[in-house]
């Protein structure tokens, strides 16, 4: 059969008969013309090429993959250590269960139980609450270890004294002025256990706090301050409970340039934004 081309004007030897045939086209340097390629096949080749190279790459530099870890180990990634915690990076076990508004309670005995007891009791400690009598032996009376509550009551009623209340803008019962927000909140910043063992702890905390009365007559506008409070807790009927306290101030950062609010914006942002009932 012919192709139209410059095949098929010739005869194979065998077809002098007038019998045409059909004339193979032979490789390059056998005879022939080679056909010209097509130039998208080439292009077509170069690209799965180069898809396929950045596929490997990409297989290669993946990470968290089931392959062997750096360190040099065979096998998969079941016999990986994981990875330490970082030293600002949260810790601790599960909450414990506790009502809503209620300081919780059901700590683990553990450090770590200990540690997050002693977050909740500065936090607890150091709210408005404590200025009301009435509320402040409730709130001492839920933390306390039986064998140390007379004493840490008394303790507590000197120091939150109605003279205290008067020095600060504040009446008898601890409230603010009418038109004035009472500020007082603490802020655990974070936790460290100096002593454990089966029945007792020492844990010190590092918090932040917010103090003082919002309003235009106000002589002791809201501050921020950091201190460490140091419990020394004891375990008591299933829970970890406080047998005494110290606090002293800092360790303090040093105060960023943010711009300081009006009286205005702190009282709405104290009724707005409500204080945590669980710590750590």
């Amino acid at each position: 059969m012919s192709d139209g081309g410059d095949y098929g004007n010739e005869r194979h030897p065998a077809s002098r008969g007038g019998r045409l045939t059909t004339r193979t086209r032979l490789p390059d340097g056998e005879g022939g013309r080679t056909p010209t390629p097509r130039p998208g096949r080439s292009l077509i080749t170069v690209v799965g090429v180069v898809v396929l190279l950045i596929a490997a790459i990409a297989f290669a530099n993946r990470g968290g993959g089931d392959g062997g870890s750096d360190d040099g180990g065979g096998g998969g990634g079941s016999d990986r250590k994981p990875e330490a915690a970082q030293p600002t990076a949260p810790s601790g076990e599960k909450p414990v269960q506790s009502d809503p508004g209620k300081i919780p309670s059901g700590f683990s005995k553990s450090e770590q139980g200990a540690e997050s007891a002693a977050a909740n009791y500065a936090m607890a400690l150091g709210g408005d609450g404590m200025f009301r009598e009435d509320s402040r032996h409730e709130i001492v009376e839920a933390v306390a270890a039986p064998s140390a509550l007379d004493k840490l009551q008394s303790g507590f009623d000197a120091d939150y004294s109605r003279s205290l209340n008067k020095s600060i803008g504040l009446d008898e019962k601890g409230k603010a002025p009418s038109g004035s927000t009472f500020v007082n909140r603490t802020m655990p910043a974070g936790t460290d256990v100096k002593k454990y063992g089966s029945d007792k702890a020492t844990v010190a905390v590092w918090c932040t706090g917010l103090f003082g009365v919002a309003g235009e007559k106000s002589t002791k506008p809201v501050t921020a301050s950091w201190f460490t409070i140091t419990f020394q807790l004891e375990w008591s009927d299933g829970d970890w409970k406080v047998t005494d306290s110290k606090q002293k101030k800092g360790p303090t950062p040093v105060t960023g340039d943010d711009p300081v609010s009006g009286a205005d914006e702190i009282s709405e942002a104290a009724n707005e934004y409500g204080g945590f009932t669980y710590a750590r």
